[in-house]
């Protein structure tokens, strides 16, 4: 099993994911019952462009995602993120699959079978096979033979049950990457055929040569919108209303709700610390004198001993001087002390002093019949005690044999660290933890905030009276994970899209807080209502009005400098205003001002121009050319980087495009 355990020794480097690779996983057919139509859709977490993803099949997709997770970290314990992020990540996925599938149909794109051999085990691998750490020899490059023996095993199968379980969940493995190949190349083929639709011809590369050869002087005054009050104008509903149906489109909302809540800390009282520090003062006195310290702490204490060699570096920092004091031995103990850390109250005892130990050695793996493999240095603390305890105590060259699962394994030292002072410490600690008594008292004080609201107005208004901080959320979407950092919060969420506006929830326990929610929000219009969105088109209608009100002071100007004097504002100077500018001067972005001003060709006085930061207005000099020659190719080269985003734009689009139904929410 030394391919699963390369993965492992890895550890967190191999979490390193290419591109959407971390989203692949079995799209396999699936054949449904026979069920009615109505029951196979209850069934189905979304349907992606006509494809029905059932919720087996989500389901499988997960577990096989965790299972790469697990194999790669060589972690089994996730929290609650990485879950989240696995279920998205698979979502994803479906969503890619499906509306690339479709989009290659239409052209008649694939990836044969020989194309996706090449990528995984040819003369063309692809960088997410090449990159995994798994497939890595000795000198920490990639070797192409490891992969290929290790498909070879796959093929080849076992008989040994054992074996076969190893080479089933390998195998899983490396399906995951092989199908992450295959979705990627697709990928990969369909936005190469798009650069290539994308190239500039020669009238493109003339037209963006003379964009930037070809330029104007210019002056201009400048009044900021913020320069003028507001009282000078005014604004009406009509005008507020005319940009919200303008501006409609870009309020496009997914269905949303909007919560306040308060939280209750699950901490301990006062009690609970007297309880925890009194525990370990009932105990002082027979933990100083004890014969069998180490039966008494593995009795009573949080902290179980297990005989470990302690170092300088090693030993808890809080008993570094006690135990590494001048003349310190065994029987020497500590007062009762506090962890503020770990909130715990300890006391210390040392059981043997005044020896010395190595702190580390090499080991290696000896495998019959096969290739031995250096496992690298280890601290005692790192291994089990069967393989620490014979481990420390050989020699550089000594060998021995333990027992593990259903066999035996050989190891040697390969080298040993010099040997340092240790110490054996007994550790008495007792960690304050909530008692019953203060959880059922925290419980009441939020049931109390519940009882005392019957609608939102009301939990705002009991909440502030009990000096509770009320806490908003907005924008919580059917799939959202988590309430803000409130771990477990999943529940809240599905409370929101379930209860009526302006509703108080029951009492939520979230990690080591409860929580009580109101509702204070509902929205399921297709697009964000005018109220929500009032505030930014009452400044932009505000600022339509300034635009206009200063037009009209400027109206039948005659001179750049009559403009300067009725808005009291400096000329200021455009060395050159160019078509491929994006900047007007100091002025900041003003497509529109630069527009205008190219427009109006040499020598030319502007009427009022409406900017994004004020009111313009423009005068224009003489051209002002760039030395330089057209060259095509040059010009069709910089076009092509200004090309190569919209492949990956389409790529968006097409998914934002296509018809999906997400009902994910249902079953999570």
């Amino acid at each position: 099993m030394a391919s699963l355990q390369k993965i492992r020794n890895h550890g967190a480097l191999l979490i390193v994911i290419v591109g959407v690779a971390m989203l692949a996983f079995i799209l396999g057919d699936f054949l449904r019952d026979g069920g009615t139509f109505f029951h196979r859709n209850r069934e189905n977490v979304g349907i992606i462009a006509g494809h029905e993803v059932h919720y087996t099949e989500y389901e499988a997709a997960k577990e096989q995602l965790l299972e790469v997770y697990k194999i790669e970290s060589g972690r089994n314990d996730f929290d609650e993120d990485i879950h989240a992020q696995i279920r998205n990540q698979v979502w994803n996925m479906f969503v890619m699959d499906y509306t690339m599938r479709e989009q290659a149909d239409k052209i008649g794109m694939d990836i044969t079978p020989d194309e996706l051999t090449d990528l995984c085990i040819g003369n063309n691998i692809h960088q997410i096979i090449s990159s995994r750490r798994a497939f890595f020899d000795e000198t920490g490059h990639f070797n192409p033979e490891i992969v290929k023996n290790l498909v070879n095993t796959l093929n080849e199968g076992s008989d040994d049950p054992e074996q076969n379980a190893y080479l089933q969940r390998i195998g899983s493995y490396w399906l995951y990457w092989e199908k992450a190949v295959r979705l990627t190349y697709m990928q990969e083929k369909y936005t190469d055929l798009l650069q290539h639709l994308l190239k500039a011809n020669s009238l493109d590369a003339e037209f963006a040569f003379n964009g930037h050869q070809n330029g104007l002087a210019a002056e201009y005054v400048m009044q900021p919108y913020f320069m003028i009050a507001d009282s000078l104008v005014s604004v009406s509903e009509n005008d507020i209303k005319k940009l919200y149906k303008e501006h409609k489109s870009q309020y496009k909302q997914t269905p949303n709700r909007a919560i306040k809540y308060v939280v209750f800390d699950i901490a301990p009282s006062e009690a609970d610390f007297a309880e925890a520090h009194d525990m370990l003062a009932r105990l002082e006195n027979e933990f100083r004198t004890s014969e069998d310290v180490a039966t008494l702490v593995n009795m009573h204490s949080d902290i179980l001993y297990d005989g470990r060699d302690f170092s300088e570096e090693t030993v808890p920092a809080m008993f570094k001087d006690f135990a590494f004091a001048k003349g310190a031995k065994a029987g020497d103990f500590t007062e009762i002390l506090f962890d503020e850390a770990n909130q715990t109250y300890v006391m210390a005892r040392i059981v043997k002093a005044g020896y010395s130990m190595p702190d580390s050695v090499e080991l290696k793996a000896i495998v019959e019949d096969g290739e031995d493999q250096e496992l690298g240095w280890f601290r005692a603390s790192d291994l089990p005690k069967d393989i620490a305890e014979p481990a420390f105590a050989g020699k550089r060259g000594t060998r021995f044999t333990v027992e593990q699962g259903m066999g035996e394994q050989t190891f040697e030292v390969l080298e040993v660290s010099p040997a340092t002072p240790k110490v054996k410490l007994a550790i008495m600690a007792r960690e304050v933890a909530t008692s019953n008594n203060t959880n059922a008292a925290i419980y009441s004080r939020a049931q109390k905030l519940v009882t005392d609201s019957k609608n939102a107005e009301e939990f705002e208004v009991a909440a502030q009276e009990a000096g509770l901080a009320v806490i908003p959320q907005f924008n919580i979407e059917a799939m959202t994970d988590k309430i803000g950092q409130l771990k477990g919060s999943r529940s809240i969420v599905r409370w929101a899209f379930e209860a009526k506006e302006g509703a108080v929830s029951e009492v939520f326990e979230c990690g080591n807080q409860y929580v009580v929610a109101a509702l204070t929000e509902v929205n399921d219009d297709e697009y964000r209502p005018l109220e929500a969105v009032r505030a930014e088109l009452t400044y932009e209608a505000t600022n339509n009005a300034k635009a206009a009100y200063l037009a009209e002071k400027l109206k039948g100007i005659q001179t750049l400098q009559e403009a300067a004097e009725i808005l009291g504002m400096p000329i200021q100077t455009v060395d050159r205003v160019t078509l491929s500018d994006s900047r007007f001067g100091n002025a900041g972005m003003e497509p529109a001002v630069i527009g205008a001003a190219i427009a109006m060709g040499e020598n030319a006085l502007s009427e009022p121009i409406k900017g994004n930061m004020g009111v313009y207005v423009v005068k224009t000099g003489v051209n002002v050319n760039m030395p330089g020659e057209f060259n095509a190719e040059i010009e069709k080269a910089q076009l092509a980087t200004r090309f190569m985003y919209l492949p990956y734009q389409a790529m968006q689009l097409i998914q934002d495009e296509a018809d999906i139904t997400d009902n994910r929410a249902n079953f999570q």
